[in-house]
């Protein structure tokens, strides 16, 4: 598996060629139908097929664009179909090998007789798909009569335990250094602020929430968080400088791939797959109120769905469950093209900012927790990045930033591959540092509030500057005068 490749996200395609299902299950058949006489695989690939055709012709309530999810599961079918078969060829082989090695036995040879079970106990370990080590074994004990044992649910039962370690979290420059080598070098201060360090209440309360989530899902092991995702965060600090007194939440992460957010203003046309996409987000946790009358690109589709959701409502054919989602879904449409007419936000693609679990962004009484618009910057390999926090993320997961602050530290990164795997990335964030009035991006501006506060915090090392951001948006269209 690729280390970049993030989780639970699969490559939005053109839809290709149909899948030809019509020659691969004749060939399973085929397969099958020589294979039965020899092994068992061939009658239950044979009820495999059967059960996934019938899933084909049952009726699912789901998204409208199905098509990527349809893709998913032929893939998934096929790999599976692909590991039946070859089980089955080796099952045939060695079944007609033994059917030749019967053939050459004398007439009169004497099979020596057998008195007790021959199975025996045996498994293996394999990692899943989520990164879990699985030690699996097949314990094999005699027992009673098949009559009796066929009703007794413990004689034919399966049982596993998750192990997990929850890890401590970093709290010296030492141990910080160990993932991020030149921290102490780009912000000197660090040392000192680190001396009486206080693990932040939100580091715990990440590791709760990710183990309450393998809890939830514990009895379906691919819909578990993978190793990786399970340790993305090696630390959560609360710091105070000892002069200045400015205060610093401080973690230490990986970094995942934010792609949302519109902005008509500065961004009037975009792509026509991400215009008419079900999975963009237009919006981010940090927004302002529009300036022009341009509309936003993200409202053409957003409004194409509507009309969509309208004429399967008319369909005679559509079922009330559908209709009550396709109900639900337009109104929460009909809402977001409000909110795109009257406000902007952020473009990933464009503004450097990270994200922050939305259960700290929300979080009341704690001075150290982050808020939507706060001044941060981001440490990675020998530079230092200013951005905002600019969105609210997943409570059981840290380390994201906007796609441009990903390929800036990685030009390969993209929304499906994550531009640090490593938890090698250090975000400084001063709490109550965001400007009373949200506005559209200012990056010289942001720049010049991250130097200040670093000040605060003992400054940037010897020869150590502020990465400065270029402006990469278009220009903006002309406008009428009193437009704005």
């Amino acid at each position: 598996m690729d280390p970049h490749e993030i989780e639970g996200l699969e490559r939005r395609e053109r839809r290709r060629r149909g899948f030809p299902f019509f020659r691969l299950a004749f060939l399973i058949l085929v397969l099958a139908g020589i294979a039965i006489p020899f092994t068992p695989q061939g009658r239950d690939l044979l009820r495999g097929v059967k059960r996934y055709l019938d899933a084909r012709n049952t009726p699912v309530v789901q998204e409208p664009d199905i098509g990527d999810i349809e893709r998913q599961v032929e893939a998934r079918l096929m790999e599976q179909y692909e590991q039946d078969l070859a089980k089955l060829r080796e099952d045939l082989a060695a079944a007609r090998k033994q059917a030749a090695d019967d053939r050459k036995k004398p007439d009169d040879e004497i099979l020596p007789p057998i008195n007790e079970h021959t199975a025996a106990t045996g498994g293996d370990v394999r990692k899943l798909r989520s990164e879990i080590t699985l030690k699996t074994e097949v314990k094999v004990t005699e027992g009673g009569l098949a009559s009796d044992e066929r009703v007794d649910a413990d004689a034919y039962a399966a049982s596993y335990t998750l192990n997990v370690r929850v890890p401590k979290a970093s709290k010296s420059l030492a141990e910080l250094q160990k993932v991020n080598p030149d921290l102490g070098t780009l912000l000197p201060g660090l040392g000192t602020m680190l001396e009486k360090a206080q693990v932040s209440r939100w580091f715990y309360q990440l590791y709760e929430n990710k183990t309450d989530r393998l809890k939830r899902n514990a009895t379906q092991l691919s819909e578990l968080l993978t190793r990786h995702n399970f340790y993305d965060c090696e630390t959560i600090l609360n710091l105070t400088h000892p002069q200045s007194k400015r205060k610093v939440f401080l973690m230490q992460a990986e970094m995942d791939v934010v792609s949302d957010g519109s902005d008509g203003d500065r961004l009037p046309t975009m792509p026509d797959e991400i215009v008419n996409s079900t999975y963009y987000q237009p919006f981010t946790s940090y927004g302002w109120p529009k300036k022009t009358k341009t509309p936003n690109p993200m409202v053409a589709g957003w409004e194409k769905r509507i009309g969509n959701a309208k004429r399967e409502l008319a369909d005679p054919n559509t079922t009330a469950a559908r209709k009550a989602w396709l109900k639900d879904r337009m109104e929460y449409l009909k809402r977001g093209i409000q909110d795109m007419k009257y406000r902007s936000f952020l473009v990933a693609e464009y503004d450097p900012f990270i994200v922050i679990p939305v259960n700290l962004l929300t979080a009341s009484g704690d001075p150290f927790a982050p808020r939507v618009g706060d001044y941060a910057v981001v440490v990675h390999g020998k530079t230092v990045y200013p951005a905002i926090v600019g969105d609210g993320g997943p409570t059981f997961k840290v380390g994201e930033a906007s796609l441009r602050m990903a390929k800036q530290l990685n030009k390969n990164a993209s929304p499906y591959s994550r531009p640090v795997s490593d938890l090698k990335v250090t975000y400084v964030v001063f709490p109550n540092s965001r400007e009373k009035k949200k506005d559209a991006p200012d990056y010289g501006k942001w720049r010049s509030k991250c130097a200040e506060l670093v000040k605060e915090i003992g400054g940037l090392g010897e020869g150590v500057e502020l990465f400065e951001w270029p402006n990469l948006l278009p220009d903006p269209p002309k406008t009428e005068e009193g437009e704005e």
